[in-house]
């Protein structure tokens, strides 16, 4: 299952309830305001980490260019449309909105 998260993790618990219910290994995709999640220097960066041990963690790089968020939080990987939709074609899509 990929998880898909669209929501600010300061704004919204989406994220926090998708990584209590998300199996390990099980990856992840920040989109939208979900890409907050990934920067650097922010109160949720701890957790991030943390998630990192048990999934591998996306964010869309064309949200992350319109937030002007460049500084990420180390192992969160930077994809495009196209590995989006990649990810998509391997596994079923659970949104978290």
């Amino acid at each position: 299952m990929l998880y898909t998260v669209n929501k600010s993790p300061f704004a919204s618990p989406n994220l926090e309830r998708c990584l209590q219910v998300a199996p390990a290994g099980s990856p992840i995709l920040l989109y939208e305001d979900g890409v907050y999640a990934a920067a650097a220097g922010t109160a949720f960066e701890e957790r991030l980490h943390a998630a990192l041990q048990a999934h591998p963690i996306y964010a869309l790089q064309s949200d992350l260019e319109a937030r002007g968020l460049s500084n990420l939080v180390e192992g969160v990987r930077v994809i495009t449309y196209e590995d989006f939709v990649d990810l998509v074609i391997e596994h079923n899509v659970v949104p978290w909105l």
